[in-house]
């Protein structure tokens, strides 16, 4: 709860500072923005890249337990076929 009126009570503090009638840091906040741009989508750009990175593990490591499973199923068949065999 704390956090939630903390978040408004922020939220609140940058919305009157951005207005002229307020502290009028308005442009000052473009600035900010326009040099923060780059460096944000660079980070953007790289959690993006190892997300890639990650899944395409995943997605290789899913296919080689896929395999496995799939051997061991045909491993398992001759057994069974010689065990109702001899029955």
């Amino acid at each position: 709860m704390i956090s939630l009126i903390l978040g408004l009570l922020l939220i609140a503090f940058t919305v009157f500072a951005c207005i002229p009638i307020g502290l009028g840091w308005g442009w000052d906040v473009v600035d900010f923005l326009k040099g923060f741009a780059p460096v944000l989508t660079a980070f953007v750009g790289l959690v993006a890249l190892f997300i890639g990175i990650g899944d395409i593990k995943d997605k290789h490591e899913a296919k080689k337990e896929e395999l496995a499973a799939q051997k061991a199923e045909k491993a398992d068949k001759p057994e069974e076929k010689e065990a109702s065999k001899s029955e």
